[in-house]
């Protein structure tokens, strides 16, 4: 009787010290998740910053270089679908690039008219814009570290068997794919 007794105790304390243990790698992926949403929520608050700024640039590029018509249009298209993308963070790093392409070209375009360069709303429009663009790339840093995070957890020994069996997944990095996005742009006129 005494040594079913211990048995008992002692199954009882595997028990608890399982359900401990899945209850505690279960809360780490919860939280792990959440950095994950927090921080895309940073990089959600620098895009729609930037999409705000956009417009005021476009007017004010229109009024020096109204024959660039062709520039401008696919800066605003592309703020357009930027904006109307809330998908995958793949997705929306893809609009992002187009968006930036074409933000490059209308900076490109300054450089053809001294005049626009030289007008003091478009010089803060480009700076305001400018430190968006750090903040961005900032938030990207620190989302897409909180990314590798919730993937090393999801994918590795032990915490890869909970996970699993409670539906957490690796998430998506906030990158730019095109290798051109990550070249100097070509503006021809």
């Amino acid at each position: 009787m005494a040594s079913a007794l211990v048995l008992l105790i002692i199954v009882l304390v595997v028990v608890v010290l399982v359900v401990v243990f899945v209850v505690g790698i279960y809360n780490k992926l919860v939280r792990l998740r959440q950095n994950v949403r927090e921080s895309w929520s940073a990089i959600d608050t620098e895009l729609r910053r930037r999409y705000d700024l956009i417009p005021n640039l476009v007017e004010t590029v229109k009024g020096y270089a109204s024959h660039e018509k062709g520039t401008l249009e696919a800066v605003i298209q592309a703020r357009n679908a930027a904006i109307n993308n809330t998908g995958t963070p793949e997705s929306q790093a893809q609009t992002e690039n187009v968006l930036t392409g074409a933000l490059r070209q209308i900076f490109a375009l300054s450089e053809a008219y001294p005049q626009l360069r030289a007008n003091e709303n478009f010089m803060q429009l480009q700076e305001q814009l400018n430190q968006t663009e750090n903040q961005i790339a900032q938030s990207r840093r620190f989302y897409n570290a909180n990314v590798r995070e919730m993937n090393t957890a999801v994918e590795t020994f032990p915490s890869s068997l909970i996970a699993g069996n409670f539906g957490f997944k690796p998430e998506q990095y906030f990158e730019i794919d095109d290798p051109a996005a990550r070249g100097p742009v070509k503006v021809q006129f």
